[in-house]
């Protein structure tokens, strides 16, 4: 077996592990924590898939700024920390019957599927590619987003200001 393959295989255990441990963990940090690994193990199998730019947007976006928000959200709410919740199963029959189907059909399709292999040709460099694209034929949609995420940035900044100075006026 190939080191590619055992790779893949290896960070796909990781993956889907931290992914079972988010959803059935009962501690949200402990949930973000596993999310984090969840991530990371997506930008690892975009590497393998020679998704260089991919893997770096997923881990500075997902990793470093959603995942950061989430914690940073976690920890600064302390009126979470103070309240006992219950959890109850609701409509266990219905998810177990939609979740079964949902299994079937992709068991039936992994099976029907003529899975052939191809060849891989030479790596090329991918962000270079895709700069080359950004900074050439698509150069206005990147700038028209560039503005209208500055517009955003700017607008919530004003927004905040606004409310924190009416909260400071009527204290």
């Amino acid at each position: 077996m190939e080191v590619t393959t055992l790779l893949f295989y290896a960070f796909a255990i990781i993956t889907l592990s931290a992914a079972a441990v988010m959803v059935f963990s009962k501690n949200i940090v402990h949930s973000a924590f596993a999310l984090m690994f969840t991530l990371i193990g997506v930008a690892a199998l975009y590497v393998l898939l020679y998704a260089d730019f991919l893997a770096a947007a997923q881990l500075l976006v997902y990793v470093g700024g959603i995942l950061i928000l989430i914690l940073f959200g976690v920890m600064l709410t302390t009126q979470g920390l103070t309240f006992s919740f219950k959890t109850t199963a609701v409509n266990v029959p219905a998810a177990t019957v939609v979740s079964t189907a949902a299994l079937m059909l992709l068991i039936y399709a992994f099976v029907q599927t003529d899975w052939t292999i191809a060849e891989t040709g030479v790596r090329d460099d991918t962000v270079r590619e895709m700069g080359m694209m950004l900074m050439g034929a698509y150069v206005l949609p990147f700038i028209v987003i560039g503005v209208l995420l500055l517009i955003a940035i700017i607008g919530a900044i004003l927004m905040s200001t606004r409310l924190s100075a009416k909260n400071d006026g009527e204290i």
